[in-house]
């Protein structure tokens, strides 16, 4: 059997049919090799018990722990019986139960005294943790051959507990493991034998056997320090190799033109660019004069002026001749734009119009709701050149949209799109057009160098002068329903002010959003009113009724959500931008790029059931300004709960990048990086993005010195073997089209 074979070998062809199965259907393991890369999640002590106190809620668990003591009890007048168990480590007690015909087993096994693993699903009964029918393996039976077997194998070993699931425990997958670990001495190895030997890393067959089966603390050390820095290494072999083929296509030079269409605009704004605004605006002009095209990913806070660094941009480019497209997630985001860029530019977006400027050019706006007659007018202004920036949703992305000569896109909210939107829409251009991706959402450096490691980043990170702070505060409903009471008051003080307010909620509530769920079966009951978890989220249309009706009666209250007629939204953002409505009450659709500057105060309800990082941006709606902003955050989770504690860090602070980072630690990879992206993220098995900056920092750096001495990788076969398999079809296709 050759190296790389033995690694694809089939799980079925090794663990047999019903073992595979489970492993392909809960765990998505494959292949041998996917099971070696199946990692123990930590490592247990033989003899030392695990800290019964310290046990997760509704996580599922494995435990060494020993039997204090067994008893049965009957229920049902004698027609049913449980066995309770009970297990103690010293530091503190854990109870087991089983009923019915699955008693017999455990109450002749489980005796004072005996030590077992046990794995189930921790939950809570009488004020008691628990763990209903766990499965269980003796370690110190003597009298049974299995569990002397087992004895044997765990004394003195320090016993790996995987990632597991209901259908399959960890010891059985550590038995899977016993069966496949021979296969180790056939990893191919991806390092180049100079990096390694000059790093010191472990040999990787070696590395496997240490992971799997440790002699001792020092190997799993060992071991996690050799298998985080092949993941890291790979992953940024393979943006390098993205980021050098990049730099070999060509791209049409766009320089800035001297009395321009950008010298005019600038010559008329009523103030002056911050320094983080002209030192990013450098680094776009420097890359949009080279001639392959810029990808460059910029990230500002709220609020920080990124759209007007993506406008010199756009008018750089058609002083240059080219055309720039700004692609936007939502519609009221594209008609939010289109709005704030026609005010900027005045005069400069009517280019042959009546009263337009000589030097200025068309602005068009593009998205699938527009009548047929202006959505024919914009196609025929982008194909003749007449018009030199467009906006517009997806709809851009169709075939029968063509441009003149499209030479610089803008993406707005990157992670809302598919790859495959941002690459259709590059397409258009006559050679890659320059590409600038915009967000919001504050991103850790380490996940920017893996994420979005193909990207060259530029940071915002100093608000305009004038933006006014924000007071954020968590409002306890459930505890202490006065204060929500207060909140609705202070509401209604910022409009007695001649302000205005959002009011935020997770759901509509209207019919269709009902029957959809039914049919998704997701339809949930009410659930008993203490428990807020069960109970459907708040929605837009009760919570508006409620408000008109009550706290908030006599002041003018609308409604905006995603299912709304397009013409109706638009209107209503209007008005509210206007100032004709008091308050707007609103699903997340005001998350990014909503600008009215009088709005000064925001009410989310159930904001637990928001990320961080939406919070964030969602409260960057307020404050926009002089006056300051207030930001309320209703929730009606437990004080100490996971919940309130996000809640306060969100409160505590509007350091978006303190808060992503909380956010990511938090929720870890899971789902921190988008659809987009999930090629890549499922290769991650041992590095964490978060707690492995220096790591991935350093492979960084060897990665582009391998990738510049050898672009193809032709002296390094091990490490294009093992990139191949890394970067399946998919992966492949997401490195290409990123």
């Amino acid at each position: 059997m050759d190296r790389v074979s033995s690694f694809d070998e089939p799980l079925k062809k090794l663990l047999g049919g019903a073992t595979a199965k489970v492993m392909a259907e809960h765990l998505d393991l494959h292949t041998v090799g996917d099971l070696l890369h199946h990692y123990p999640r930590r490592y247990e002590e033989r003899g030392k018990l695990t800290a019964l106190a310290d046990l997760p809620l509704d996580e599922h668990v494995t435990v060494v722990a020993q039997v204090a003591d067994a008893r049965i009890l009957m229920f049902n007048n004698g027609r049913g019986k449980r066995l309770e168990v009970t297990l103690t480590d010293g530091s503190g007690r854990l109870q087991l139960v089983f009923f019915g015909h699955g008693v017999h087993k455990p109450h002749k096994e489980l005796l004072p005294g005996r030590q077992a693993m046990f794995a189930g699903k921790v939950s809570v009964f009488n004020r008691k943790m628990q763990l209903a029918h766990p499965t269980y393996q003796l370690l110190d039976a003597s009298d049974a051959d299995e569990a002397t077997e087992a004895v044997d194998a765990f004394a003195g070993r320090l016993l790996p507990i995987y990632p597991a699931c209901k259908q399959l425990d960890s010891w059985r997958i550590a038995k899977a493991v016993d069966a496949v670990l021979p296969s180790a001495q056939d990893a191919v190895d991806p390092l180049p034998a100079a990096l390694r030997e000059g790093r010191g890393f472990t040999p990787l067959p070696e590395a496997l056997l240490k992971v799997h089966r440790p002699q001792t603390k020092a190997d799993i050390e060992d071991a996690k320090a050799r298998l985080k820095w092949d993941e890291a290494f790979v992953l940024q072999v393979a943006l390098a190799r993205r980021r050098y083929a990049d730099t070999q296509l060509p791209a049409v030079a766009r320089r800035p033109v001297a009395d321009g269409l950008l010298d005019a605009f600038d010559a008329k704004l009523p103030f002056t660019l911050t320094e983080g605004q002209q030192k990013v605006s450098k680094e776009i002009f420097d890359d949009l004069a080279t001639e392959h095209p810029m990808h460059r990913l910029l990230q500002g806070e709220v609020g920080s002026g990124k759209t007007m660094v993506a406008l010199r941009a756009m008018l750089t480019v058609v002083d240059a001749g080219g055309q720039a497209a700004l692609l936007a997630p939502t519609e009221v985001l594209a008609q939010q734009h289109h709005r704030s860029i026609t005010e900027m530019m005045g005069e400069l977006a009517e280019g042959g119009m009546l009263g337009g400027s000589d030097q200025g050019t068309k602005v068009v706006l593009l998205t699938g709701s527009m009548g047929m007659a202006a959505r024919r007018q914009a196609l025929l202004d982008l194909v003749t050149g007449e018009a030199g920036i467009v906006i517009g949703t997806h709809a851009l992305i169709e075939d029968k949209v063509q441009f003149h000569d499209l030479g610089l896109v803008v993406v707005d909210e990157q992670h809302r799109f598919g790859v495959e939107q941002r690459d259709a829409l590059r397409s258009k251009g006559k050679q890659p057009p320059h590409l600038l991706v915009m967000t919001a959402t504050p991103i850790p450096r380490t996940v920017a160098m893996t994420v979005f490691g193909d990207l060259e980043t530029s940071v915002l990170d100093q608000l305009p002068a004038g933006r006014s702070p924000i007071a954020s505060h968590v409002v306890p409903a459930k505890d202490k329903p006065h204060f929500l009471a207060r909140a609705w008051e202070r509401v209604a003080e910022e409009v007695e002010n001649g302000h205005q307010a959002y009011v935020v909620c997770p759901r509509i509530g209207d019919d269709a959003e009902e029957a959809e769920g039914k049919k998704k079966g997701k339809a949930k009951k009410a659930a008993p009113e203490e428990d807020p978890e069960k109970r459907p989220p708040l929605a837009v249309l009760e919570i508006a009724d409620e408000l008109r009706k009550g706290a908030l009666a006599g002041l003018g209250v609308e409604v905006l959500h995603g299912r709304m007629h397009p013409d109706e939204k638009d209107d209503v953002m209007r008005r509210f931008a206007a100032g004709d409505v008091d308050v707007l009450v609103a699903t997340t659709v005001i998350e990014v790029g909503v600008n009215v500057p009088n709005a000064t105060a925001m009410v989310i309800m159930d904001a637990d059931r928001f990320g961080v990082s939406q919070l964030h941006q969602l409260r960057g709606r307020v404050g926009r300004g002089s006056a300051p902003g207030l930001c309320l955050l209703v929730s009606e989770a437990h004080e100490a709960s996971p919940a309130r504690a996000r809640l306060s860090a969100v409160a505590a602070t509007l350091d978006g990048f303190e808060l992503s980072r909380i956010d990511l630690e938090q929720r870890r990879e899971g789902d921190v990086l988008g659809q987009a992206q999930s090629g890549v993220r499922s290769s991650l098995r041992m590095l964490t993005v978060i707690d492995d900056e220096e790591v991935i920092a350093a492979a960084r750096e060897e990665a582009v010195a391998v990738v510049a001495a050898d672009p193809e990788l032709e002296h390094l076969p091990e490490l294009r073997t093992v990139l191949a398999a890394l970067l399946d079809k998919d992966r492949e296709e997401y490195l290409d089209k990123g």
